[in-house]
């Protein structure tokens, strides 16, 4: 009989019930990998847990009860409810501190605070409630890292079974705001810690602080958080724990993202019969109002507006290059003065360069499909998933050598890398690209080899087996 290692899973969104940004993907399809792995020896029971937003879309919920938790003098009370996603139970927290923002992330720090707090202590109270008890307690990011420190600090206090934490740091610079007074007030005592001073009462540094494992979203993120340039003050704190810490690639729904399946497409295709893919960029031209010409290469942008992303780097780039013979489409929001940017590019170039400044997944899907490459000149990037459905799509990705970008692109190999986040590298790396895809022979091969790549979640799961495994024993 294999054993079975029970991890209770924590995050602050997850695909399909609610998804803001990129930990909804790995929160909504890492779990359920998890669990389909067939290994001889152990079996993982892996339970996701969610905060009961407003937006949550769930069907067929079911009440599990009411219970508290102690708040100073009094009791805030909690109410779980219970879904299934592929066989996997998924638990929903709800309260008054939850109902109090009806968004996921608010822009009141104190209102966040309060409510992953809650959150995090009502997820680990939970066990209780269903009569079943985690070996693995895994956190994502700073909103239920606190599940990981209070995970400890009862275990000390209750003298209850050890139980591994294990926190996945998707983004390090968030941290949390200051949770110490709400901490205390829930009975959490704040422990004397080697972090820094001003780290003490974050919920991020003190997951970080308690748990048995720390991951990082890719080999090469789990590098450079060691270093002052990434490790946003806590590189030193990071350093002590250089032999718990490990790296371990996101991947992509690979079900989900299939040229050869995805209904978003005009005409789907495979490796094997990549001259359909044509027809997708004639498409996509087509409904951009750029000329339809497949000999012209188009370049795209599909990312957040943000400085992070650097995508103003990408802008500059596409300035200089105006002598060069290229389209390009850029799909996205968020920062008002990139998009501000965006536009006006747009203006200076208005039969080369067009924009989209808005979220539409659909419109995204027809981009991977129809564009010759993608440009992903991130300052940083911890993992990066647009990179790996571009390739999956049969577009070569033109990235910087940051983070997950320097793990799943190999230069030449299956897309473009450079160095310095620097306008003029981009646009090197850019041209190298364009000349390339004038060789039809070595543009295809090029892209075949990004075709073949395996990011699905089952390669990530079975890191994260090792991870609980070694963490049980």
């Amino acid at each position: 009989m294999p054993k079975t290692i029970n991890v209770l899973f924590l995050a602050a969104e997850a695909d399909p019930f609610v998804k803001v940004g990129g930990l909804g993907d790995v929160a909504g399809s890492l779990p359920r990998a998890l669990r389909a792995l067939a290994d001889e020896d152990v079996k993982l029971d892996v339970r996701l847990v969610l905060p009961y937003h407003p937006v949550v879309k769930a069907d067929d919920l079911k009440p599990l009860g009411m219970f508290s938790i102690p708040r100073g003098e009094s009791e805030v009370g909690v109410e779980a409810f219970e879904s299934v996603l592929d066989g996997m139970p998924v638990y929903f927290i709800d309260g008054d501190p939850i109902r109090a923002n009806g968004s996921v992330y608010s822009l009141d720090a104190k209102l966040d605070a309060e409510k992953y707090t809650f959150f995090s202590l009502a997820a680990l109270a939970l066990q209780r409630q269903i009569n079943w008890h985690a070996d693995v307690v895994h956190a994502n990011d700073w909103h239920t890292a606190v599940s990981v420190y209070g995970s400890l600090t009862k275990r000390w206090e209750e003298g209850a079974k050890h139980v591994a934490g294990v926190i996945t740091l998707h983004n390090l610079p968030f941290m949390g705001p200051n949770v110490g007074s709400i901490l205390e007030g829930y009975g959490v005592k704040l422990a004397q810690t080697d972090l820094p001073e001003w780290a003490r009462v974050m919920p991020l540094p003190l997951g970080l602080w308690a748990s048995d494992a720390i991951v990082a979203v890719s080999p090469t993120y789990a590098k450079e958080i060691l270093t002052p340039e990434y490790g946003c003050g806590l590189d030193g704190f990071l350093q002590t724990r250089r032999e718990t810490t490990h790296g371990v690639l996101n991947g992509i729904d690979v079900t989900s993202f299939n040229p050869a399946h995805d209904s978003a497409l005009g005409v789907n295709f495979d490796i094997n019969s990549l001259e359909k893919r044509a027809a997708n960029k004639n498409l996509l031209q087509s409904r951009l109002g750029l000329r339809t010409d497949a000999e012209i290469p188009l370049l795209a942008i599909v990312s957040r507006m943000d400085v992070q992303k650097g995508v103003d780097l990408a802008f500059t780039a596409l300035k200089s290059m105006k002598s060069v013979n290229f389209q390009a489409v850029i799909l996205g929001t968020g920062d008002p003065k990139l998009e501000e940017a965006a536009r006006k590019l747009s203006d200076l170039f208005p039969e080369k360069i067009k924009v989209e400044l808005r979220y539409d997944a659909g419109l995204a899907r027809q981009i991977y499909a129809g564009s010759d490459m993608l440009l992903m000149p991130s300052r940083y990037e911890p993992c990066g998933l647009s990179q790996m459905i571009a390739m999956r799509y049969g577009c070569v990705p033109i990235v910087r050598a940051a983070g997950g970008l320097n793990d799943t692109v190999k230069h030449k190999e299956t897309g473009f890398v450079f160095e310095k986040p620097h306008p003029m590298s981009l646009m090197a790396a850019a041209k190298a690209g364009i000349k390339v895809f004038q060789d039809k022979e070595k543009w295809k091969k090029l892209q075949q080899a990004g075709m073949l790549q395996d990011f699905s979640w089952e390669n990530s799961a079975r890191k994260y087996l090792e991870i609980y495994q070694s963490l049980v024993k």
